[in-house]
């Protein structure tokens, strides 16, 4: 299982790392930079600096552009991979809240936001639990974020949404 990645938007200067330092007992260890095959590429400052999506800041010489694909918090790892990695057309949601609708019946058609700054895009919902939901982009999505908040809209209305799980 994936741990969330909180976002915590109200940072003002957005320096994340130093307030979670500052607010946590927790130690900030570093780890390694690994590619999908667990190859080792580097070493890491400590998961906290990092998210799904990221080029900028990892200070690896790859030879070609380098992107942060996945976050392994079991084994404090950081997977980098190519621009083409980050992208997916699919993604599982739980903690659902569908305000619009009593209940998902079968494929339903709807736009998702991935996140605040996502400009949007069609795909298929269908329920797979009681509480969780498959999503089928139509096209592949830039850095789908466990943790991350997905919310479904029919036209202007928000139909609902909830908490991305993979």
């Amino acid at each position: 299982q994936k741990k969330d990645s909180q976002e915590i938007c109200f940072i003002p200067d957005h320096d994340y790392a130093a307030f979670i330092k500052k607010h946590t007992k927790s130690e900030i260890l570093p780890g390694n930079f690994v590619r999908a095959d667990g190859i080792v590429l580097g070493r890491h400052k400590g998961l906290i600096h990092y998210t799904i999506g990221q080029r900028k800041g990892l200070n690896l010489s790859l030879g070609s552009p380098a992107f942060v694909t996945e976050i392994r918090p079991q084994t404090n790892e950081v997977v980098i991979g190519t621009g083409e990695e980050v992208y997916g057309d699919r993604l599982y949601a739980n903690r659902l809240n569908f305000m619009a609708v009593p209940e998902i019946e079968g494929e339903m058609e709807v736009f998702a936001k991935i996140r605040y700054s996502h400009k949007g895009a069609y795909c298929k919902i269908r329920k797979t639990d009681p509480d969780q939901i498959e999503c089928k982009f139509y096209e592949p999505q830039r850095a789908i974020t466990p943790g991350q908040a997905v919310v479904f809209y029919q036209g202007d209305y928000v139909l609902g949404g909830g908490t991305i799980i993979g």
